[in-house]
């Protein structure tokens, strides 16, 4: 997974962290557990605040 993997990413973390609300995370958070996931593989430089909010809406998405 790269970090433009947003929809992919954010079902992970879903699936890993059930009983966690994306809103109540916070980025740098949100930027560790993305970096802590098994077949993720991108350059930790590579991950903006847009990227992060695009797996907080998609991670949201996932929970509905």
């Amino acid at each position: 997974m790269k970090w433009t993997d947003s929809r992919e990413i954010a079902i992970e973390l879903s699936e890993k962290h059930p009983d966690v609300d994306p809103t109540k995370l916070h980025f740098v958070e949100l930027r560790d557990w993305v970096l802590a996931l098994d077949g993720f593989d991108d350059d930790p430089k590579h991950c903006g605040e847009k990227i992060l909010e695009a797996i907080q809406m998609a991670w949201m998405d996932e929970a509905d």
